[in-house]
């Protein structure tokens, strides 16, 4: 089926579309036992009422939205500025839009999709696992970029991605604290129910410690709370506070962002500990600020604009039809510098 219409759900309740549009605008003039059927048809269907193109001549879409989960990061501030670069070379307008980290991005593109009649989504950040039948109501052409692409998503055929290995380049930053003399290292991750790019660095975390064969310590991973602003600073300070009140023994805090690693040194020094002396500290990402902050940040650097470039340009690739969907991964490349030492 293509797009929903208010029609198709009138015909499908076998009433009239006024009635299902009183129903919409909840209005007091409709049987409620009516209005129940409309609505859990609406439901079932994904069909979200398209407000902004009522009365409206229906117009060539020429806005790509690029949802952005976790807008905190500045990390995604470099991708998003060359991702809105690569969409005005092509005489698109960009809509950009944050999506809270309670928030199912899928749905939030849905009502986009109708209020602002997009020619295609980038999603920014999110879950790499989401319902088929619910992505296929998209109708529209779209790229997951920097959400982690695990290789049982390689075959899917409906989307395409653009990632790092993240379980494999964080197993690189973990197996080399390893092999420059650390065994007790802490990891600042995502929750447990995780199923995005935190769920693919944790498990490269425990791989590089069970093939060196050192035991994973629970005490030792220290997951973010749903009430921390997520890869933040603040997060990464308050989780490493925990950590060293612990008093369980460690010698190095791997972050799965910079961002929550640039907090982990501000708690290490608010404690009157000293980096890399007293522990080391490495994250991942790559941001600027982690080059020019004291001590300069050891880190897993992505390679930003290729990725945002090829981002746009697999969108437009599909959306013109020169091209199908693909699954890109890229290199990072493991960057040592002041925080982290051998020992």
């Amino acid at each position: 089926m293509g797009e929903m219409t208010i029609k198709d759900i009138a015909k499908m309740c076998g009433v009239g579309i006024s009635t299902v549009s009183r129903a919409i605008n909840n209005h007091p003039d409709i049987n409620p036992e009516t209005k129940e059927m409309i609505n859990a048809t609406i439901k079932e269907y994904g069909y979200i009422p398209n407000n902004s193109a009522r009365n409206l001549k229906r117009t060539e879409a020429k806005s790509i939205a690029v949802l952005v989960k976790g807008i905190s990061n500045i990390f995604f501030s470099s991708m998003i500025k060359v991702m809105e670069e690569e969409i005005k070379k092509r005489k698109y307008t960009m809509v950009l839009h944050h999506v809270e980290f309670n928030e199912d991005e899928v749905d939030v593109a849905l009502q986009l999709v109708k209020e602002k009649r997009l020619a295609g989504i980038i999603f920014l950040g999110g879950y790499f696992h989401h319902s088929e039948d619910k992505l296929k109501k998209l109708h529209v052409p779209f790229v997951l970029s920097t959400i982690g692409c695990p290789p049982e998503n390689f075959s899917k055929k409906g989307y395409s991605s653009i990632s790092v290995d993240d379980e494999q380049e964080s197993y690189n930053m973990v197996n080399w604290l390893i092999q420059n003399g650390h065994k007790n290292i802490a990891i600042l991750c995502a929750s447990p129910d995780d199923e995005s790019i935190g769920k693919l660095r944790l498990e490269g975390y425990k791989k590089a410690l069970l093939e060196n064969k050192i035991e994973v310590n629970l005490e030792l991973i220290m997951p973010m709370r749903p009430d921390m602003e997520q890869y933040s600073l603040q997060s990464g300070y308050d989780l490493t506070t925990q950590l060293l009140e612990k008093n369980t023994e460690f010698t190095a805090v791997y972050a799965i962002s910079d961002m929550m690693a640039i907090g982990a040194c501000k708690a290490i020094f608010d404690k009157g500990k000293k980096i890399p002396e007293d522990y080391s500290v490495a994250g991942f990402d790559g941001t600027e600020m982690g080059a020019f902050y004291h001590p300069s940040l050891t880190t897993v650097r992505q390679p930003v604009e290729d990725m945002a470039k090829a981002t746009a340009q697999l969108l437009f690739e599909v959306l013109s039809e020169k091209s199908v969907h693909k699954h890109r991964i890229f290199p990072a490349e493991l960057v040592i510098r002041e925080s982290a030492k051998k020992i």
